[in-house]
């Protein structure tokens, strides 16, 4: 969660205002586990480029955050923990890494869009993740493939 800078909170309240209903508490988070592609994240969310993303299953369970659903809403940060914006879940599939395919990978909008691309950053983010709880990825590890698309800037 990210949910400490001003701009969160003004954002939550814009967009519940916007749509004339009552302010609820949204999480906040940043995408990745470093500055530059949590930036560059963000940013492609913005641009439209990027309109999914892959958590691995085993992440979910050992960190304690919950399984994304159709419907949540999540407010999307910079690393620095600004509002960039507000993000509707639209779809959640789990599949094991092996199966992902370019039509996801070209989903997530990062790199040059490719499977090649997808594959080898994402290996080497699950490896990284999943080290702090001592295991290692697999070609079998589910992995939480979720679409979304921007319902607030």
């Amino acid at each position: 969660m990210n949910d400490s800078h001003p701009s969160v909170q003004a954002m939550s309240r814009a967009y519940f205002e916007s749509i004339n209903q009552t302010q609820k508490e949204l999480p906040a988070w940043y995408f990745c586990d470093n500055p530059k592609d949590a930036d560059e994240c963000a940013a492609w969310v913005l641009s439209g480029d990027k309109s999914a993303t892959a958590s691995s299953l085993w992440w979910l369970e050992h960190s304690g955050e919950p399984m994304p659903a159709v419907g949540d809403l999540n407010i999307v940060t910079n690393w620095a923990g600004i509002a960039q914006c507000l993000i509707e879940t639209t779809q959640v599939l789990v599949r094991p890494y092996l199966e992902i395919d370019a039509g996801f990978a070209h989903l997530e909008g990062e790199g040059d869009k490719s499977l090649a691309y997808w594959r080898q950053v994402h290996w080497a983010y699950y490896h990284r993740e999943l080290a702090i709880y001592g295991q290692r990825p697999s070609l079998d590890m589910p992995i939480v493939c979720e679409s979304f698309e921007v319902v607030y800037r």
